[in-house]
């Protein structure tokens, strides 16, 4: 059953005639009593009766003109709203992000996407480096946010901010007065680091080595899975930690952390969207995206080529 056909019958109902019909969806008449006909032979029953005098449904076509017509509703429906979907930004848009920007960059970008975009639903799932990278390769998640770039094929990831990692202490004397900290002395410190898999904690092993200190030699006291955790572990004193200068801004500027000088680092890292190589973006993503291109600075990759 083809929908040429269910307009061609709709149409010869409509207006009780078949040349009527042609003229009204620009067919022949041939062509229409075609579509009729085998409309008529799919569905074994005569739909339409024809006499010299008028044509009229059949009490089997009285029931079909119902469905027929529910069925041409159905399609200019379903085409209508494609074409709305293809230009109007709207619909549920899923964001998997990693600890840091869920935490303290989203909130400061959602604001007003939600009021540029009202019809848009923004769904954020928070959760490590690798598992990001994981919901954008299964399409689970149609954009993501991570504080690294791991090596995956399927994913294009697009720097659009630079942060710098620190290592804090509690605001304590024994750390407060000290100077620049040798690879000896970090060697000695209680620390807290983050699950295998955070991406805080891959820049941080980085971080460490650049300093000259072996991530394994280290005295760790503790593993946590949250930023924040850590953030009043330190403040507590129970150690230091190598965390993003962006998320302990607050506490650095209170004075319940401290950060202590490392020498010979290169603290820097940046973060990245994600989204699949060959995954067509909705509208609700392709807004997303160049609104944080547009609130950080940074260039698609078309425009800085």
């Amino acid at each position: 059953m083809h929908f040429k056909q269910v307009e061609a019958f709709v149409n010869v109902i409509r207006h009780k005639s078949f040349s009527k019909a042609a003229e009204a969806i620009y067919l022949s008449q041939p062509t229409i009593s075609a579509h009729i006909s085998s409309l008529e032979n799919e569905l074994g029953v005569c739909l339409i009766v024809r006499s010299t005098k008028e044509v009229y449904p059949s009490a089997a076509g009285q029931i079909f003109y119902q469905y027929a017509l529910e069925m041409l509703r159905l399609r200019d429906r379903a085409i209508q709203e494609v074409q709305s979907y293809s230009t109007e930004v709207r619909g549920e848009l899923d964001i998997a992000a990693s600890t840091v920007p869920s935490q303290y960059i989203l909130p400061e970008l959602l604001p007003a996407l939600v009021e540029k975009y009202p019809k848009v639903f923004f769904s954020v799932r928070q959760c490590d480096s690798g598992e990001v990278v994981g919901r954008i390769v299964n399409m689970e998640a149609e954009v993501g946010m991570t504080g690294t770039a791991p090596d995956k094929g399927a994913c294009a990831f697009e720097p659009f901010m630079d942060d710098q990692l620190v290592l804090i202490a509690p605001n304590e004397p024994e750390y407060r007065d000290r100077g620049e900290l040798t690879a000896a002395v970090v060697r000695g410190l209680p620390f807290i680091m983050r699950e295998s898999g955070s991406g805080t904690q891959r820049e941080a092993e980085s971080f460490l080595i650049g300093a000259g200190v072996d991530p394994k030699s280290l005295h760790v006291v503790a593993q946590m899975q949250s930023t924040e955790s850590i953030k009043q572990a330190v403040k507590n004193g129970v150690g230091v930690s190598v965390i993003s200068r962006l998320a302990v801004s607050d506490f650095l500027d209170s004075g319940d952390v401290v950060q202590l000088k490392l020498a010979s680092t290169h603290p820097q890292r940046s973060f990245y969207l994600v989204y699949h190589k060959k995954r067509p973006l909705s509208p609700a993503a392709e807004a997303f995206i160049r609104s944080v291109r547009e609130r950080f600075g940074k260039e698609s990759p078309q425009d800085g080529q």
